[in-house]
């Protein structure tokens, strides 16, 4: 919850066409987190890729996002 923002921040900051977020070393992941990617989707319909831990796959698997094209389970 405490880095969500700040990465949602970050990613915005910068102009791209596209965005890789490598969270494989991520151990929590909560909805604050959730949203910030449901975000980042929307800004970057075609050029988001997420690069999950098992435990994000986990949350997202449970939340009902794990069929979302910028997913890329390991």
């Amino acid at each position: 919850m405490a880095t969500a923002d700040t990465m949602l921040q970050t990613v915005l900051r910068e102009p791209a066409g596209q965005v890789t977020l490598d969270l494989r070393e991520v151990t929590f992941f909560d909805s604050a987190a959730i949203h910030a990617l449901v975000r980042l989707a929307g800004r970057y319909p075609e050029g988001l890729t997420v690069l999950p831990s098992r435990q994000v796959s986990r949350v997202l698997e449970i939340a009902g996002l794990a069929s979302q094209p910028w997913l890329h389970p390991a």
